[in-house]
């Protein structure tokens, strides 16, 4: 892997990784026909040292897909971890474990996969889309995103196209959890930029059966 240099936050170089803020503190918004967003920025503390750590410990992989007639590169780093597999830190499964308790979900929904991404500079993007696969039309799913690193923001809009509705700067430890329907009747994006920002680490958690 290429060197990447993290531009770290004055906030948030502390040596210890924990989390700083009780879940009860996320703000949530409601976005219409049972979806909602519960955002809480800052929700762990040390997160420019767990960068450092995810992006030198983590088995990144480069993927390439079809898209028409062409096969392309995914524009950022993947890794994944199964519901049989330790998380790469300590901190990630402490975060899985405070998810857990806070919504109390069913065995079902909870959190018990991790997806990391590694956007590496402002070239790297993940396009519109909603976390289903495994799930029906009609079924509801929760999708909880820790971001590490440079800030970037996240983009929701209505499913079927149309401008953003939400724009949501991540970086240093901030948290964003998608629930309700949003998985079916929004999509989410982190669009490319021309400006020049640092790297950033995608810590997505996710039920079972959801990619």
């Amino acid at each position: 892997m290429p060197a990447i240099a993290l531009q770290g936050s004055l906030f948030d170089t502390a040596d210890e990784i924990r989390l700083a803020r009780p879940l009860a503190e996320a703000r949530r918004t409601e976005l219409g026909s049972g979806a909602w967003i519960d955002v809480l920025p800052g929700w762990l503390s040390g997160s420019d040292p767990l960068f450092e750590a995810l992006l030198t410990g983590v088995p990144w992989r480069a993927e390439r897909r079809h898209m028409y007639d062409a096969e392309v590169a995914v524009p950022r780093l993947l890794a994944c971890f199964g519901e049989a597999d330790e998380p790469p830190h300590p901190a990630l499964a402490a975060a899985r474990d405070a998810l857990d308790a806070h919504y109390a979900a069913e065995p079902r929904e909870r959190f018990r996969t991790l997806g990391l991404c590694l956007y590496r500079d402002g070239r790297d993007s993940v396009a519109w889309h909603g976390d289903r696969h495994g799930r029906g039309a009609a079924e509801d799913t929760r999708v909880a995103i820790l971001s590490l690193g440079a800030p970037r923001p996240l983009l929701l809009r209505l499913r079927g196209g149309g401008p953003a509705r939400v724009r949501q700067p991540l970086g240093h430890g901030d948290l964003l959890v998608m629930g309700g329907s949003c998985q079916r009747t929004w999509d989410h994006a982190i669009p490319k930029t021309a400006r020049a920002v640092g790297p950033r680490i995608s810590v997505q958690f996710r039920p079972s059966g959801v990619a």
